[in-house]
């Protein structure tokens, strides 16, 4: 009887042994672990770089792009996806202008964008949000941006592609992912807002260039954007561990309705991007118009606690 039991673990323990030397067996994409992560490391980046299945996206203003940028980057900057409709910057652009811009850059519907900055990722979270916003979702960013690629010893070039047209289709989905409005914002007094500027934009003490007003939205609770961030440093984001505490001492959770906002909705974007695609948050919207928008009218309330100077 022993042995008959014995044989059974033996063949049981050898057929799970040779199931999984199969799976292994296809596993020969260094990237294909972190396919379901929004971030990718430039390590595996670098290691994988000529057969990566990405668009890779240079979110740099197009100065900085000339002088070195990732091999077969494209660039794309804020005035690209920005609608100059309005009688303040900043404004998300319209999906018409977005699928005229790709096209034009040869970007298809079934490509996977990976985007970088040399910020700590605030820029590169813009187009994430924009995209998200029109319900694209095939976006990662390169976590550490220029600064992580290089310190890899990833390599730079001047090169610029030559690349063809494609006719590239935003969903058609009416109902915008991560958006809110001013009009939302007032209705609701139940959602918590973040201001994502820094302490001095907050308190109202500076006034950047574009603000028609200093201060914030009345309620509002502060975190600087860049506090999720190794600044300083490798660039790259805190551990998860670091944000959930970060986040824990605002008083936020998972069951609020959270909206991020800051000057005109960039750096309100990468604290979207954390809350949502990093810690799990279902319940967050970024406030495209931000405080350009929102300090534009005369009517909507402000909270101030210093005299300003204005930053340009």
């Amino acid at each position: 009887m022993n042995w008959r039991i014995s044989t059974f673990v033996l063949l049981f323990i050898l057929g799970v042994s040779c199931k999984q030397q199969e799976e292994s067996s296809k596993d020969t994409n260094p990237i294909i672990h972190v396919q379901k992560s929004p971030l990718v490391e430039a390590e595996q980046l670098k290691s994988n770089l000529n057969n990566v299945a990405y668009t890779i996206v240079d979110f740099r203003k197009p100065e900085q792009f000339k002088k070195g940028h990732l091999p077969n980057a494209i660039n794309i900057w804020r005035n690209d996806i920005e609608n100059p409709d309005f009688p303040y910057k900043g404004v998300i652009a319209s999906k018409e202008q977005l699928e005229k811009l790709f096209s034009k850059l040869s970007i298809k519907n079934e490509d996977t964008l990976l985007i970088y900055d040399d910020r700590g990722l605030c820029d590169a979270a813009r187009l994430w949000w924009v995209l998200s916003a029109y319900n694209f979702t095939k976006v990662k960013l390169l976590n550490g941006g220029l600064r992580a690629w290089q310190k890899a010893g990833g390599q730079l070039t001047t090169e610029i592609q030559t690349r063809g047209q494609s006719n590239f289709k935003l969903s058609a989905k009416k109902e915008m992912l991560f958006y809110t409005t001013k009009e939302e914002i007032k209705q609701k007094s139940n959602w918590i807002l973040i201001d994502a500027r820094t302490h001095e934009e907050f308190s109202g003490k500076r006034q950047k260039l574009g603000a028609s007003k200093a201060g914030r939205i009345p309620n509002s609770r502060f975190l600087d954007w860049s506090e999720t961030v190794d600044y300083e440093g490798t660039m790259k984001f805190k551990s998860l561990q670091e944000l959930a505490q970060l986040y824990n001492k605002s008083g936020v959770t998972k069951n609020d309705t959270i909206v991020t906002y800051c000057h005109t909705g960039v750096r309100s974007a990468h604290t979207t991007f954390v809350l949502t695609q990093l810690l799990g948050f279902k319940n967050v919207k970024n406030y495209d118009g931000s405080w350009v928008e929102w300090s534009y009218y005369g009517d909507l309330p402000i909270k101030k606690d210093s005299s300003t100077v204005i930053l340009q």
